[in-house]
């Protein structure tokens, strides 16, 4: 009887009695975004600098576009996709918190690159790119953070 009550405590304490979600469509949705995310990266933020290079810090362009890029990546790419892969709901609530931060500081890279001194170039097509893979993603994942069942997960 007490070998049955301890595996049963091992079980329950266990990662699989965590709060999960079930995203159902919404991961190809997401999954999609994602790609474009990193679509969004080859393409040129501003002038001929790539995402790429202005994630690097190559671009100097100044940090808004970098802590842009930065966020991005982490909330967006690889936040996402752990997320999916665990379908933790922890996780799914930190992409849509992280994912609202990095939609701010896309507003503010391409606010920066618009008002840059001297005339400087303006937000390329990656960048604008980015900034709406970025909405989409957080409204994802707002919305299936924000859906899931009170109560734990079957296991």
């Amino acid at each position: 009887m007490a070998d049955g009550l301890d595996q049963l405590d091992k079980e329950m304490s266990g990662m699989r009695s965590w709060p999960r979600f079930d995203p159902g469509v919404g991961a190809v949705v997401v999954a999609v975004g994602v790609l474009v995310l990193l679509g969004s990266y080859i393409l040129p933020w501003t002038g001929s600098t790539s995402g790429w290079e202005v994630l690097l810090g190559a671009g100097h362009l100044g940090i808004l576009p970098r802590l842009f890029g930065i966020t991005s990546v982490l909330f967006g790419v690889i936040g996402s996709s752990a997320a999916l892969m665990s379908r933790l709901w922890g996780i799914g609530w930190a992409c849509a918190l992280g994912g609202g931060f990095s939609v701010v500081n896309g507003l503010w890279a391409v606010w920066s690159r618009q008002t840059a001194p001297g005339g400087g170039t303006g937000p390329g097509i990656g960048m604008v790119l980015a900034l709406l893979a970025m909405v989409l993603l957080t409204l994802l994942w707002v919305r299936i953070a924000w859906s899931r069942p009170g109560g734990r997960a079957d296991g």
